[in-house]
């Protein structure tokens, strides 16, 4: 069996599995992208931030 075919049997075969791994994959692939964009957008505006100032102040 190639990794094709156990990727079949394992994630397509049955619909409620293939549908909950795209809906999990869903999630996660979004938590992913969430978290990547917060940090390039608070590395790019590194002080600037409410934040930021308020941990300059204490």
């Amino acid at each position: 069996m190639g990794l094709a075919d156990t990727f079949y049997n394992v994630f397509v075969k049955r619909n409620s599995v293939y549908v909950a791994t795209i809906i999990v994959g869903a999630f996660a692939g979004e938590r992913m992208v969430h978290s990547i964009g917060d940090s390039l957008w608070e590395s790019n505006n590194k002080g600037k931030l409410y934040k930021h100032m308020l941990e300059e102040k204490q």
